[in-house]
This record gives C-alpha cells, structure tokens and sequence, in this order.
C-alpha cells in the first residue's frame, strides 16, 4: 500500500509545532508495519536541507491563475528519516527559509498543492492513499474529485488530519482563478462564510477526515472557529486517533540531548542529575520542586495566564519553588515574563525562543510540566514529559483529558484542574508541591506514567486500519 503524507511541516526537516512532530514520525512507523509511506513537503531553504544530498527526480510545470510556474520534485537520497522525503520547489515561491509568515502565504500553499497534483497526474504513478496534514494541503480533497484536470485521480482516497482546527486557510473568492478549472456546480463545496475556506473544503471531500484525538473530534462540534455545524454535519466522517510519540528520540535511557541517562528503575537518581545540571545553568536550588513550561506563549496554550501564575506561586512560596520557561510569542506575555526575572530571580528562569536541546533537558531534569491550554487538540509535551517521569499538571481539554488520569483517580498518574484560569492553575500546582513532599508516593506515579505505552505504533495500527477499510471501499470490497 502506498500512502503519501502531504504537509506544510515534518521534524526535523521543518517545525513549528506539533504537526511536524507527528509527520516527522506516523510514516517511519507506517513503513515498519509495511505501508510505503512517504512524506512531501515544500522546499524550505533549512539547514537540513543545506546539510543533506538530495536528487531531482521530476520536472514540471502548473499554472497559478495566469502565472506560470516551474516546479522540481526533490527526494532525499538516503531516506534517512526511515521514510521517502520530498521536496517541491517553485524557484520564487517555495524556495524560501520560514514555514509561514510570508504575505503570499496564499499563492504558496496553492502552489503546492497544484505542483503535487500535476506531478501526480504528469508521472502517472499513482498512490493508494492521499493523506492531507491541516489547511495547507485542504483543497486537495476536493480538486481531486471535481477538478476536470485531475479527473483521473477521483477514485483516490483522501484522509484529511485536522491538528489545529483554528487555523482554516481563508482566502477570497476574488481569488478562485487560481484553481484549475472546477465543475461549478460543486463550488459551494469551497465555501463557508462567504469565503473560500480550505479546511472545510476538506472536510467536505474527504472520504475521512481524523483528529489528534477523540475528545477534540467532539471539541469542533461546538468549538472549530466558526466550523462548529459543518463538523455536527459531517461527524459520521471523522475519526479520533491520539498522536503517538517517537520513543526513539524521546527515550531518557539513550537521549544524547540530557545531561544524565536513567529508566524507569532509576528515575529519582536520573531526574537529580537533570535537574542539577539545569538548575546550576538557570541559578536555581536543585532542592525545590520545578515547575516547566514549554511552548508557544499564545493565548491557546493559556500563555496570558503564567505571569500571574508564576508571580503567586513564587509569592506563596517563597524559596520553596522553581519554575523555568521555555517559549516565545506574544510580545506583551513576553514583556511580563521578563519583568518576573528580577522579583523572583533565584525560583525563576526564562528563555524566551525555542532551543530542541533545552526543551529535552527540561522534559529530563522538570519535576512538573505545567499546560494550562484553552486548545489543546493532542498534547505532545505532557506525552513526552511522561515519558521521562516529570508530571504533567494540565487543563482538562482535548488531548490533555484523553491522555492524562488525575492521580486521585484509580491507576491515576497526574493531576488535572477544569477551567483554564489562574485559580484552578495554581490550586493545582499546590497539589504538585505537596505531593513533592512524598517522595515515596511521586516515584510510584512516575514509574507508573513512564510505563505507559503513548509510542506510534498503537497510532499507526489506527491509521493502517482506516487505510485498508478505504481501499477496500475503493475495490468495492465490503468492510465488516
């Protein structure tokens, strides 16, 4: 079977947030269970791609409205990713250093997506599985089944992957020239509120569409950013697959990015190194719980709310608690944080930016992981932090709720609070520090979220099952 992945980000060639975590690794766990899986990105002048071989092996040419374009279809040579990597290039369009923030955002993701069709289409090699990674890849779904000049593709499966349903790819109608010629009486099928809109194009068109996880497929059905009845509408589609996580790179035992290995046996002494490390590099005491925190600091993940939690916590406990965050985003939650430096210089550290060697010794050397997301599609970072035995102590909302059991809670392992607000934040966070104070009791629970299994290959049998049931539906085979 051959499934090919197509998404704006993959780690470690690009990434911005989990996206490219979970492209970075459903398809090297797909091969393994014999899936010919492979990933296609846009060109981004990176310095993975700088640093690896890679061979033009297609060229075409597509047209974006009246623009023509040339495109170059690049593969990594070595597959050294543990899947077949792709490269678009559109010399001029998607040649470029950043993932996102360009003004023509718009003509680059439709590019992308038409170069990837016409290559398709021009090379006649065929996959059995087209499966679609958020907004950026949204209109392929319905260009594939009523675009007369992808005709021959119509009977290709699509699965979209929603991980973030508020971002949708608006663009107006003004700009329908882009696209090749559609049948029009399908047109609506391109709309919502008026404006094209590919993420519910997509959702449309699919044959299915899935989320990062089963509590945020009901979570779109009354919170999606204006989408909310289009997924009441259409929910017979969809389907909730928690994200798996590579335990490969996210292994404390064999991690080249901590300060100390350790296992499930040896998680106190392991952690003690970490947190020795890191706290001599941040100026803090190794004796006192930390408290992490890493991430986008944006509204969605709760950001607004850490000045003030940092500021009560620190103020309540004072010399009795550290908390160290790693992120970047919003200027005037930055600025906050910042001013937070000198009042309580010796409980807390800040990097403002992002650094993949400090996150992974913050997972390693962190006693707590705080998440107090509004929107939180998955998780990664709690899945991670469990991982390596630091506790995630989160808001009960989407991924966070399916993966997370409050330790008050038979077989539970962390703790969990309702409303993404200061209060229950930091009542939460008091029961973390007194839980610190029972060594016996904290081992016991990070032993047991250490044990859990959150790895890709229970995610990827997921997905390999809703592949075969669509091929199957593509054969006119029936599926019990």
């Amino acid at each position: 079977m051959n499934v090919i992945h197509l998404s704006a980000e993959c780690y470690p060639v690009a990434k911005v947030g989990g996206l490219g975590d979970v492209v970075g690794a459903l398809p090297k766990y797909l091969c393994r269970n014999g899936v010919q899986a492979s990933v296609v990105l846009p060109y981004y002048d990176r310095k993975f791609v700088r640093e690896n071989k890679f061979e033009t092996v297609f060229e075409g040419y597509g047209q974006l409205g009246h623009r023509h374009f040339d495109f170059y279809i690049l593969r990594e040579v070595s597959d050294k990713l543990g899947f077949p990597l792709y490269l678009i290039n559109i010399p001029g369009l998607l040649d470029r250093q950043e993932v996102y923030g360009y003004p023509d955002e718009i003509e680059q993701f439709v590019a992308f997506q038409l170069a990837f069709l016409e290559w398709i289409v021009q090379s006649g090699e065929h996959p059995d599985v087209i499966h679609c990674h958020d907004h950026h890849t949204g209109l392929i779904p319905f260009l594939v089944s009523h675009s007369f000049r992808y005709n021959s593709l119509k009977d290709i499966p699509t699965v979209c992957t929603i991980h973030n349903g508020e971002y949708q790819g608006w663009f107006g109608w003004n700009k329908i020239s882009y696209l090749p010629e559609i049948d029009l009486s399908k047109s609506g099928l391109l709309d919502w509120g008026g404006t094209i809109n590919s993420l519910a194009a997509s959702v449309k068109c699919c044959w299915n569409f899935t989320t990062v996880s089963p509590s945020y497929l009901e979570e779109l059905s009354y919170r999606s950013n204006g989408l909310e009845s289009l997924f009441r509408m259409e929910k017979q589609k969809g389907i909730g697959i928690i994200n798996g996580i590579d335990t490969e790179v996210w292994n404390p035992e064999t991690d080249p990015l901590i300060s100390a290995h350790y296992k499930r046996e040896s998680v106190t002494e392991g952690k003690k190194d970490n947190k020795k490390a890191l706290c001599k590099e941040f100026g803090l005491k190794v004796e006192h719980p930390l408290i992490v925190f890493i991430g986008r600091l944006v509204g969605e993940k709760g950001a607004d709310l850490l000045p003030e939690i940092v500021d009560r916590v620190c103020t309540a406990y004072k010399n009795k608690v550290n908390f160290l965050i790693l992120g970047s985003g919003e200027a005037g939650v930055e600025l906050q944080l910042g001013a937070l430096l000198s009042r309580h210089k010796k409980q807390f550290g800040l990097f403002i930016g992002y650094d993949e060697a400090l996150a992974h010794r913050l997972y390693a050397g962190g006693d707590f992981i705080l998440m107090p997301s509004r929107v939180e599609p998955c998780g990664l970072n709690q899945l991670y932090a469990m991982r390596y035995g630091t506790m995630p102590v989160v808001n009960s909302t989407g991924g966070l709720k399916d993966t997370v059991v409050d330790m008050n809670s038979a077989e539970g392992y962390g703790i969990r609070f309702n409303q993404s607000i200061t209060v229950d934040a930091t009542e939460a966070l008091g029961r973390a520090i007194t839980l610190y104070k029972n060594p016996e009791k904290l081992k016991e629970l990070q032993e047991r979220m250490m044990s859990l299994d959150f790895s890709w290959d229970r995610s990827a049998a997921e997905y390999l099952d809703l592949y075969t049931r669509l091929t199957k539906l593509q054969h006119g085979i029936e599926s019990n």
